[in-house]
């Protein structure tokens, strides 16, 4: 990847992205400071301890849910270990809206009173999903994050691991993400390799899917990761050489997402791009100096 397509993926996102995305790119490859993303992150927080406000692009409204506090974790975990006040906050919410068992949906019955893609607003299914509960409690593992709920959400996981028959691309990510970040690694790499075989059955590793499929960069989103090895060389070559074509002449990527509202499309592309860059970052496809990011300690 040129260092022209990098400039032109910073101004993609500078006309494009939204104000917290537009600060998570000046931190994450020009040296920028973490404060400003943080400042920018706690407008979407509400009292509650979670997070909404639109957040998460395809739901609108003020109220917590699930997935907003998956995509608050993930920034959170760009800038160093989640501040104990929000960590704790963030458990608190969740603790209130679980199933006894630690499980929660990725969106509330609230969803459905306000602005939100037609899939959540008519969704009538609030049980608990994996996908949701493993990468929510996988990135408080790897925030440090010490709390009751957490504890019972990780046996929730690890319940549900144990006894996976099938998985979905999406449902996958959250897995690989709690099995990269949960305390117990014996445990987690034995996992992954009873698992790889499902796994790898539902990532387009032979890019026959240029929609919404799940690739193996999806998964394994730097060359460390515990899903690396689910791929081979070859593989992971291919799909990075995929992810440098398809950006678009004007320096973004394609949300790859169902489109429902153009404001939404628009906010997913920004966080798409910034992605794909860190991405391509990771496996050494960027030519000339991006810094790494700052980490707070």
């Amino acid at each position: 990847m040129t260092w022209d397509s990098v400039r032109a993926a910073e101004h993609f996102t500078m006309r494009n992205a939204r104000l917290i995305d537009r600060q998570r790119f000046a931190h994450l490859f020009q040296n920028g400071p973490t404060h400003p993303v943080r400042s920018a992150l706690a407008a979407y927080r509400n009292l509650d301890g979670g997070y909404g406000n639109g957040l998460d692009p395809d739901l609108r409204g003020h109220a917590s849910q699930p997935l907003a506090i998956e995509t608050a974790l993930r920034y959170l975990d760009e800038l160093g270990p989640i501040p104990h006040d929000i960590g704790q906050g963030v458990c608190r919410y969740l603790s209130g809206v679980s199933q006894p068992d630690g499980g929660v949906p990725p969106v509330l019955p609230t969803v459905r009173h306000t602005e939100a893609a037609p899939w959540w607003r008519h969704t009538t299914d609030f049980s608990a999903r994996l996908d949701t509960t493993a990468h929510i409690t996988g990135l408080l593992h790897k925030g440090r994050v010490t709390h009751p709920w957490r504890d019972t959400a990780t046996a929730y996981c690890w319940k549900h691991i144990d006894t996976l028959a099938w998985t979905n691309g999406h449902e996958a990510v959250g897995l690989c993400t709690f099995l990269q970040h949960v305390d117990d690694r014996q445990r987690a790499i034995q996992a992954i390799n009873r698992l790889s075989t499902k796994l790898r059955a539902v990532i387009d590793v032979r890019l026959h899917d240029h929609g919404r499929a799940h690739t193996p960069l999806d998964l394994a989103t730097n060359p460390q990761h515990i899903a690396r090895p689910l791929f081979t060389d070859t593989e992971i070559e291919r799909n990075l050489d995929l992810f440098e074509k398809q950006q678009r002449p004007d320096g973004g990527w394609d949300a790859n997402w169902e489109h429902w509202d153009a404001t939404a499309t628009a906010e997913r592309e920004g966080m798409r791009t910034i992605q794909r860059l860190g991405i391509l970052r990771a496996y050494g496809r960027v030519s000339g100096y991006l810094p790494q990011p700052r980490r707070d300690a």
